[in-house]
């Protein structure tokens, strides 16, 4: 071998695909584990959602909600909830707290298209809601996918509604409409990031008009009634609501081999579900374990 060969054998770093260091029993662990983060990507699709599965996992696994001027010792886990859109999570280490913590944190947003205030119209005789995209999107990845409504209406009365339209097969779904290739000559002009504008995002929700009515705006009037039959809300309780639309697939494995997750959300709850995996499998920590998501 020549001289410079053996100098790049001796100091080069060697890098080599994980699967080829692993044996069958560790790749299964691994698989097994991507089968959980799969489920939660299907369940936690908002920041409410991943909230409740982590307080859920939580409390299934010995943690107490922390209540104001309660005085943990060595070995209690506890957690605590910010507005039902944020959890930190916590075991005491036998360590006096001068000595440190071992903080992990992640966000459980992700990109999406938020409902407006006011957002349902209509517009040609279909019925449509506004949006404002959230998180940095490519905007022509949102157009013709089933979308599916989460979120919850905060009623007149004070009461709240949990929405989540779109997951069950039997449910309905919605969409940002598209236009058809041969249609499509003036947007084709347009370059990549303009393609499909933020103001187009609109969301198709209903084409029926609501029977007996021969005044304006009868498919909005016809939504609006569904709505209310179902959840007991009337349009202006939209101001009070925060309703999100994401993409209503489900974690899929991509490959032959099923080597990768295709989802909604990796963004970054493949960071919050790890850092909760490994709170949850802690016990008996030397220094304070904290996790913020």
């Amino acid at each position: 071998m020549p001289e410079k060969n053996k100098l790049k054998e001796k100091l080069f770093s060697k890098k080599t695909n994980a699967v080829l260091d692993m044996s069958a029993e560790e790749l299964k662990k691994c698989d097994d584990f991507c089968e959980n983060y799969k489920t939660f990507l299907d369940i936690a699709k908002t920041e409410r959602e991943a909230v409740d599965y982590t307080v859920e996992l939580l409390q299934k696994n010995g943690f107490k909600e922390f209540k104001i001027g309660m005085k943990p010792s060595a070995g209690d886990k506890i957690y605590r909830i910010n507005r039902g859109k944020a959890v930190i999570a916590a075991i005491i280490g036998s360590e006096p707290i001068e000595k440190g913590v071992r903080l992990c944190a992640a966000h459980i947003d992700s990109p999406r298209l938020d409902l407006k205030q006011f957002p349902l119209y209509e517009s040609s005789e279909i019925a449509l809601f506004k949006t404002h995209y959230y998180g940095g999107i490519k905007k022509y990845q949102w157009t013709a996918i089933p979308l599916s409504l989460h979120g919850v209406i905060i009623k007149a009365d004070g009461s709240s509604v949990k929405v989540n339209i779109g997951e069950d097969e039997s449910d309905p779904v919605f969409c940002v409409t598209d236009l058809l290739p041969h249609l499509a000559t003036e947007q084709m002009k347009r370059n990549l990031a303009q393609g499909i504008k933020g103001e187009e995002l609109n969301i198709l929700v209903g084409s029926r008009p609501f029977k007996d009515n021969e005044e304006s705006e009868a498919v909005k009037l016809n939504i609006l009634n569904i709505l209310n039959e179902k959840y007991g809300i009337v349009e202006d309780d939209f101001i009070s609501a925060e309703l999100e639309a994401v993409p209503a697939f489900k974690a899929k494995d991509i490959g032959f081999d099923r080597s990768m997750i295709g989802s909604y959300g990796h963004d970054d709850r493949v960071c919050a579900y790890t850092a909760l995996a490994a709170t949850v499998d802690c016990n008996a920590p030397l220094h304070t374990v904290v996790t913020v998501l």
